[in-house]
């Protein structure tokens, strides 16, 4: 089986490299490309059974590849952001894959692409785009807040950033004033445009414009100093495996 990777992280191209050799020692890794400007030339001038293709690429989102060049390879999508038209990626691909990338969801995929390789079909990009412009209309615009017996809505653009502690998930508006909200990280990266707002780990879900600064906290991680500050008991550390992520982010 020959493989092409589309992935512009070095480390994640590295180790799913390793982790498609690991599962199948058969398979060929015939390059690793980081741009969508690479790729387009790469995928007119060879051939390949199974493409690999991270979403959001240094030079712009992947899917701009389908318009410069017929692509009837089979896909196995790959992204950190998991709130992206999900139904459209499966529809028009093999699998689609949420980093970091389990090995045990990976090995489904390869042994999904051996049973569908020979009635796999071209990606239908206009279909992926309207269903992104889709999901981007439904993200959440507002939060229904309670404060004794007053009832508030706080818009989206308030929000500075969304902060668990102890059992509670608070909502922390720009201007300091922290609320209560029913509900949990997890059912937020489904709700909340990712161009706007990340999770960085367990704790918290930051919007950009909280950001007041960064600092190295170790070889690979980022320590955010928040505005309004995070409780001192809570540190905004960028966990390990979402820094990679975390620096795509902010160069979006």
């Amino acid at each position: 089986m020959k493989v092409l990777i589309v992935e512009d992280e070095q480390l994640a191209a590295d180790t799913l490299e390793r982790m498609l050799l690991d599962l199948n020692s058969e398979i060929e890794i015939l390059d690793k490309i980081d741009s969508v400007k690479k790729a387009v030339k790469w995928l007119s001038e060879n051939e390949v059974d199974l493409l690999f293709l991270d979403i959001h690429l240094a030079d712009g989102k992947s899917f701009s590849i389908f318009e410069k060049v017929d692509v009837k390879t089979p896909i196995i999508f790959t992204t950190a952001y998991d709130q992206y038209a999900i139904k459209a990626f499966k529809l028009n691909s093999i699998a689609y894959l949420l980093k970091p990338i389990d090995e045990e969801e990976l090995e489904e995929a390869l042994e999904k692409y051996e049973n569908l390789k020979e009635t796999s079909q071209g990606v239908d990009v206009a279909s992926i785009l309207k269903a992104i412009d889709q999901k981007e209309a439904s993200f959440q615009k507002r939060f229904m807040v309670t404060t004794g017996e007053k009832i508030r809505s706080i818009l989206i653009e308030e929000v500075a950033y969304f902060m668990g502690e102890d059992k509670y998930l608070y909502l922390i508006t720009k201007d300091n004033k922290k609320y209560i909200i029913d509900s949990t990280l997890t059912k937020l990266e489904y709700l909340l445009d990712p161009e706007r707002f990340f999770r960085i780990n367990r704790k918290f879900t930051i919007s950009f414009d909280s950001i007041k600064e960064m600092v190295v906290y170790s070889k690979s991680r980022v320590k955010v100093e928040l505005d309004p500050p995070a409780p001192y008991n809570l540190e905004a550390i960028v966990s390990v495996d979402r820094s990679g992520s975390f620096k795509k982010w902010l160069n979006r």
